[in-house]
């Protein structure tokens, strides 16, 4: 609890991806269950291999991308990092434990003080992500984590595995690293959430299948506890799976972003659970009576209900809810992990299993409270806030302009005016949204901050905790253009302070700057907090269209008599605002 929360909330999206690749851990799992030669002997061996390839591109991937967007937050004039310098120790401690361990002297006391090792590694590299300047050696300790996790798996069997078998796992962990690699490397921030929902697909299918394998290599454990475990690692790792697909679709445009589901949903749901539940009931008395057969195929029915509830659950949730459901799934694969460690006895990925799941609860009940929702409610696609109806309208906002939405009228600008207002105002707030990263609109941006900046002017940005498409995805896109993170503020630095600005200045953000959650307590929005960005002299909206946001609810902010709207792309509108600007500055 006390690592997530310190974590800054410009950092949440790199948190979110060094822990998606420490979940990559389900190959500790996966490596002992290998079986057979230089190829997989049987399914439970063949369900081990697939699983240790697609963790590791989960391990590699993850801890690139995490290098990636730390690298994008460095400053000209910040000192030089000597964070993977920290691989050297990781390094000497395997040459030293591998041998010994292939030589069959390794002491059992060794290999549990290199899994301990491991765990540790795992809590720091979370911890060390409370701020920018030791950000960086997170990350590397969570490289050094997953490093002696694998080492302290493979050591106990180096003396007893054969070549053939080596070969096996050399080839199952190289072949999903190098595509774990390109992967990354070839990803544009822009696209961080898909990734992200793309590589907890993996860990929730790593997960299923090797709670299944657990089960057929190891039949005569018929202990509840072990059961219990299996059936519960097979369903919420199917669940992550088929999840993270949807997730992936949504984000990607491949289906739409806004709730589908059949007709009674809760009831389709609840029967997936039930059918769940009978899969089980049948699986436990299949594997009393020791008939394997029935008990598998039992748990593939229990993967069969928990990846139709998975993809009908998520389909049934807003775009604009999005980020929690990022978080959720982030944390499944945790809880999957560690029943995974349960299953197959481990310390070590309970430990880290359960790390990862309250890392993903805890940032969901932020994204929760960001938007004042309940995690519930935003799960099972409810609408609406926490805020109790009724409440009096305006409370709380006290001096703040009355909006006027039945007139059906708005002040349309131009960016020509609209550089022009900059150029006369002396303090610019700037509120980007998840329009900014559709229109890939950051670069230009980053300009007219500069250009702003160098003419005197002081510019804050700030960012909504819920803006974008998961946590920290509007700040990572802003140093990646090389905005200066001082000038970045978060929302609650900057509540209250929003009227001395002279001109607020909101790119491709709605729900979060929408008037209607602070003054309309029947409002499917009220209670959320918001960015007052209506209290400033003058506000300059860039949006596409009229349209609402992802909450689909109307902005009255629109037809204030201190809004221009400044309509079309983004990225064309921002442009031309900087070269209108650059002619009067």
């Amino acid at each position: 609890y006390f690592a997530v929360t310190g974590v800054t909330a410009a950092l949440h999206s790199p948190l979110m991806s060094v822990t998606n690749a420490i979940s990559g851990m389900t190959a500790v799992g996966a490596l002992e269950l290998m079986r057979g030669g230089a190829a997989p002997a049987g399914t439970a061996a063949t369900f081990a291999a697939a699983a240790v390839a697609m963790s590791a591109v989960n391990i590699a991937g993850g801890f690139l991308m995490t290098g990636r967007m730390l690298d994008m937050f460095k400053r000209p004039d910040d000192p030089p990092s000597y964070s993977k310098l920290l691989m050297v120790p990781v390094v000497i401690t395997m040459a030293y434990y591998l041998p010994n361990a292939a030589a069959g002297v390794a002491a059992g006391a060794l290999h549990e003080t290199i899994a301990l090792a491991s765990a540790l590694c795992c809590i720091g590299a979370i911890s060390m992500l409370s701020s920018q300047a030791t950000a960086r050696t997170g990350n590397a300790l969570g490289c050094a984590g997953v490093a002696l996790g694998l080492a302290a798996t493979a050591g106990p069997r180096l003396a007893t595995a054969g070549a053939g078998l080596l070969s096996q796992a050399a080839l199952a962990l190289g072949a999903g690293g190098v595509c774990g690699l390109v992967i990354a490397a070839r990803c544009a921030i822009t696209d961080l959430p898909q990734l992200v929902a793309a590589f907890h697909s993996l860990v929730g299918l790593a997960a299923m299948i090797t709670s299944i394998a657990a089960y057929m290599s190891h039949p005569a454990a018929t202990g509840a506890a072990h059961l219990g475990a299996a059936w519960f690692g097979v369903l919420i790792g199917a669940v992550t799976f088929t999840g993270s697909i949807v997730a992936f679709a949504k984000l990607q445009g491949l289906v739409p972003s806004k709730e589908v589901s059949l007709p009674g949903k809760s009831a389709w749901n609840t029967a997936s659970i039930v059918g769940a539940l009978y899969c089980g009931k049948v699986f436990f008395a299949a594997a009393g009576l020791g008939a394997v057969g029935d008990a598998s195929w039992a748990l593939a029915g229990v993967a069969a209900f928990g990846a139709f509830l998975g993809a009908h659950a998520t389909l049934a949730v807003g775009g604009g809810d999005t980020p929690v459901v990022i978080t959720a799934l982030n944390s499944s694969s945790g809880w999957a992990l560690c029943a995974e460690g349960f299953v197959l006895g481990s310390r070590l990925l309970t430990v880290v299993g359960a790390l990862i799941g309250a890392s993903g609860a805890i940032l969901s009940q932020i994204m929760c409270v960001a938007m004042n929702r309940s995690i519930v409610g935003v799960l099972l696609g409810v609408k609406g806030t926490l805020k109790p109806k009724g409440a009096k309208p305006g409370a709380g906002v006290e001096g703040a302009m009355l909006c006027d939405a039945e007139r059906g009228e708005c002040i349309v600008s131009d960016p020509e005016t609209a550089a022009k207002d900059l150029f006369d105002a002396k303090t610019v707030l700037i509120v980007p949204g998840y329009g900014l990263a559709v229109s890939k609109a950051q670069y230009a941006m980053a300009d007219l901050i500069k250009m702003l900046g160098d003419a005197g002017k002081e510019v804050v940005v700030a960012v909504h905790p819920v803006a974008g498409r998961m946590p920290g995805q509007l700040n990572v896109l802003l140093a990646e253009a090389g905005v200066p993170y001082d000038i970045v503020r978060e929302m609650e630095e900057i509540e209250g302070e929003e009227g001395r600005f002279d001109v607020s200045l909101v790119v491709g953000a709605n729900d979060t700057v929408n008037p209607a959650a602070v003054m309309d307590p029947d409002s499917e929005l009220a209670g959320m907090p918001v960015i007052q960005v209506w209290r400033s002299r003058k506000v300059l909206m860039l949006k596409r269209s009229l349209a609402g946001g992802y909450a689909d609810v109307d902005n009255p902010l629109f037809f204030n008599e201190n809004t221009n709207m400044v309509l079309g792309d983004a990225k064309a509108t921002v442009d031309e605002m900087y070269a209108k600007l650059k002619n009067l500055v």
